[in-house]
């Protein structure tokens, strides 16, 4: 997948997302999110909000932290309000993330390209694994993907940070729809409204 705001949620516990400043050592910021990852309560997933339904995903923030930190700024910021789904392709994937909606923009929180995060346990094994888009290896920005199917050929290729843990049916919509033979974009644009993060959903 080359690439060319979140609410809190009240009805679950919540801890302030107040990770160290984007200045501080990339260390520092990693063992932050590792440690926090542990913690009842700490954010580990958000719903995406879209024109055709909701897609909880979870977020792997012990095992891919830099890429973790990325994605739930951006969402909190409400960087992905308004984003469409620019790319869809039926048994494969469907790529969003870019707000210029071509599918050549998008940035990442230091606003530069960042380093990929790959790990033998996360694998394109399932229906639903979430990635981030890139155009080689290390240029992450903020765009991303969600798998329609296994698609192992992406392995230690595309950065897993995440997957869908409620809302397949959604995800089978988007793959319903239309889209242009050549571009493979949507006929009809289907935004991501925006982003509630939730606190962990399996702490007790």
């Amino acid at each position: 997948m080359k690439s060319a705001g979140g609410t809190a949620d009240k009805s679950l516990p919540t801890l302030e997302f107040n990770p160290p400043k984007t200045h501080q050592p990339r260390e520092l910021r990693e063992r932050y999110f590792r440690s926090c990852a542990e913690l009842p309560g700490f954010v580990k997933s958000v719903t995406l909000h879209t024109d055709v339904g909701d897609i909880k995903i979870e977020v792997f923030c012990e095992r891919t932290p830099r890429t973790c930190e990325n994605f739930l700024a951006l969402c909190a910021s409400n960087y992905y309000n308004g984003c469409i789904f620019h790319r869809n392709i039926k048994g494969f994937m469907v790529q969003t993330g870019d707000p210029t909606g071509t599918g050549r923009g998008g940035s990442s929180i230091w606003g530069k390209k960042f380093e990929d995060e790959y790990s033998e346990y996360l694998k394109h094994s399932v229906r639903g694994v979430v990635s981030m888009a890139n155009n080689g290896p290390n240029t992450n920005g903020s765009q991303f993907f969600i798998t329609y199917g296994k698609q192992p050929h992406l392995d230690m290729k595309y950065t897993v940070f995440g997957k869908v843990i409620d809302g397949l049916e959604t995800l089978d919509e988007l793959e319903k729809l239309p889209v242009n033979e050549k571009t493979y974009r949507p006929l009809n644009d289907v935004h991501i409204k925006d982003i509630t993060i939730h606190a962990n959903p399996f702490a007790q």
